[in-house]
């Protein structure tokens, strides 16, 4: 029987994702979902860019609650990450570590800094499941933070 995921290899596994399905809610209470390009602090932080006119923004302004799917794209690696969390807009010190962190993977995103409205958001784990469905019998792993 194959060893059990650990922490760090599902952090790696995050890290090598560039690009999440976002999902938030509505006033209306619907869904709705947008792909974005992000990265991943060592404390599973995920970190992007957006324009403050767009639905995810003015939703997590609204209600900060926040999930994303990560993986699962690709044939033969059926992998998926399903995160939940809370949203928000860092600022100071702590906004300029994130942005050195997102430059590295995302350098056009020094081309944005120049956007009307350009919005970071910060997302700080609540739960998240990781699967493995390329193995007999799948693995499921969950984490919950405090």
């Amino acid at each position: 029987m194959p060893e059990s995921t650990t922490r760090a290899q599902i952090l790696e596994f995050i890290r090598t994702h560039t690009l999440a399905v976002q999902a938030s809610v509505a006033a209306t209470t619907s869904p709705q979902a947008a792909v974005v390009g992000f990265v991943a602090t060592d404390d599973f932080q995920l970190f992007f860019d957006s324009v403050d006119t767009t639905r995810k923004i003015v939703n997590l302004r609204r209600n900060s609650r926040i999930a994303f799917v990560i993986g699962g794209m690709n044939a033969g690696d059926e992998k998926t990450v399903q995160y939940e969390g809370i949203a928000d807009e860092p600022a100071g010190p702590e906004l300029e570590r994130l942005k050195n962190q997102y430059f590295v993977r995302f350098p056009d995103g020094r081309d944005r800094l120049a956007w009307a409205g350009l919005t970071y958001v910060r997302v700080r784990p609540t739960w998240l499941r990781f699967s493995d469905y390329s193995r007999t019998p799948p693995e499921i792993v969950e984490l919950t933070f405090g």
